[in-house]
């Protein structure tokens, strides 16, 4: 079970990462947020804590999350349409969350069009379960056609925990990292939180992430953003993430 350490009475404010690049807010179209209006009230949510730019990352995952450009960008542009509407001042884009799998290998070798964000970013996942036979292969193949692989939220592929220079051996193929705010909050177990905080120790980790899928993670974020005990020291992380503003 998560916990926090304190309940500081600091007004929440996590304006200093400025964007984030990982979460699934766009209604209906993966295991994230499945109405507009959660969908809105989120991204008002959201700029309260501080953000001013909110990158949609919908999963692509064959046979699961069959999204595409083509199913993407629509909603985007609806929930664009909201907010103008609305007036709330938050900018948002869209890219995709792409499971490295051999749909994803092909698709990449075919030159198909994917999501990409800020400067040629792109958002890569594995299996929880075990690490993917084309990892390597794709980060070299996203690099050759002149895209920027990240690894979303590395310290929750647990399969990496007992061989910590497996993550180096990514950081030395060109690999970014990002990590899950909630994993720092111990979310998700107190063996990814200090697996997450050894990766920024090390200063291995570009962006942080919401990763944002539905109310438990907010309140969570809500809670990690009223105490700067424990987001203070990510200001001084060297993150990437207020460069796609």
């Amino acid at each position: 079970m998560f916990s926090f350490l304190s309940s500081s009475k600091n007004n929440p404010d996590l304006s200093f990462i400025g964007a984030d690049m990982h979460s699934h807010l766009l209604p209906g179209i993966d295991d994230g947020l499945q109405k507009m209006d959660d969908t809105i009230s989120f991204i008002k949510q959201l700029h309260t804590l501080g953000y001013q730019k909110l990158i949609c990352t919908p999963h692509i995952f064959a046979g699961v999350h069959p999204n595409s450009p083509e199913t993407i960008l629509p909603v985007l542009a609806s929930v664009r349409e909201k907010l103008k509407n609305l007036e709330i001042p938050v900018l948002i884009e869209a890219a995709a969350e792409y499971m490295i799998d051999h749909e994803f290998e092909q698709a990449v070798q075919r030159g198909d069009q994917l999501l990409t964000f800020g400067d040629n970013y792109i958002l890569i996942e594995m299996s929880y379960m075990a690490p993917s036979p084309y990892l390597q292969k794709v980060i070299f193949e996203l690099k050759l056609a002149g895209l920027q692989p990240i690894l979303a939220h590395p310290e929750r592929y647990s399969f990496y925990h007992p061989q910590f220079q497996q993550y180096q051996e990514l950081k030395d193929r060109g690999c970014l990292f990002q990590i899950n705010i909630l994993s720092l909050c111990g979310y998700y177990g107190k063996q990814v939180k200090n697996v997450a905080k050894k990766l920024l120790k090390n200063k291995m980790v570009e962006f942080v992430g919401t990763d944002m899928h539905h109310q438990n993670h907010l309140h969570v974020l809500q809670q990690f953003a009223k105490d700067k005990k424990l987001y203070g020291f990510l200001e001084n992380a060297g993150l990437l993430n207020s460069t796609l503003l």
